[in-house]
């Protein structure tokens, strides 16, 4: 005896909550994919996310790297515009110019980058032990777990939220205790620390920090760049 092969697509279904349902589920148009996206993003956001916040102690278990601010490359720098047209290109790492595009290694990163570290008191040999000694990149995913200020050491990476919208993720290269613990940072890309409106890396306050990154996701963070880009171009903020 034989059995009959079951139809498996599903009956359009009469009720509100039922075409809803099948809309998101079952139905291949370019708005159907649009919807399943952003919900993907909510549950991440608001179930996925904060869960993980209770496991590693910090509400931002998880960052994507948005600048290349930690990066050990040069970036293209602009030496030659006119009416917002570049004409002439250079690349840039640590305030130092060069003619084409690299990416160090450790030495080379040193040899380039290390007087800013020196002029600290940080030596090639303190780096060396530092977590993430040959930084990171733009697209990364950092995971970041709580910590206690007191328990935050020279060279490691902290997230910490300033007044910019989102938040920074640099090397601490001093602390000091004033009644509470105040930081100060530095991007291992920069050519000094940042003091502006919206962010001074000379004093950061130890109610501002976020969590400490322990493991780096290469390229992962793309997802969410992109994603946030795509709503930005369809009019949505998130």
């Amino acid at each position: 005896m034989g059995w009959k092969k079951k139809n498996k697509t599903p009956k359009k279904p009469t009720t509100w909550y039922g075409k809803i349902w099948f809309f998101i589920w079952h139905d291949n148009s370019a708005a159907s994919w649009i919807i399943n996206i952003i919900l993907a993003y909510l549950i991440i956001k608001f179930i996925v996310y904060p869960s993980l916040g209770l496991v590693f102690g910090t509400n931002f278990p998880i960052v994507a790297v948005v600048s290349n601010s930690m990066e050990h490359r040069t970036s293209p720098l602009c030496v030659n515009e006119s009416n917002d047209i570049c004409f002439e290109y250079k690349y840039e790492i640590c305030g130092k110019q060069f003619d084409e595009k690299l990416k160090f290694d450790f030495d080379e990163f040193w040899q380039t980058c290390g007087d800013h570290y020196l002029e600290r008191n940080i030596t090639r040999y303190d780096f060396e032990d530092y977590p993430f000694k040959n930084g990171f990149y733009k697209g990364d995913i950092m995971f970041l777990v709580g910590k206690k200020p007191e328990d935050i050491q020279l060279g490691d990476i902290i997230v910490f939220q300033s007044k910019k919208d989102y938040p920074i993720i640099h090397r601490v290269v001093a602390k000091e205790n004033q009644n509470m613990w105040v930081f100060q940072t530095l991007g291992d890309h920069n050519k000094g620390q940042i003091r502006d409106a919206e962010l001074d890396e000379t004093r950061i306050l130890e109610k501002q920090l976020l969590g400490k990154a322990v493991v780096r996701v290469p390229w992962l963070g793309y997802v969410k760049i992109w994603f946030v880009d795509f709503l930005k171009m369809i009019g949505l903020h998130v």
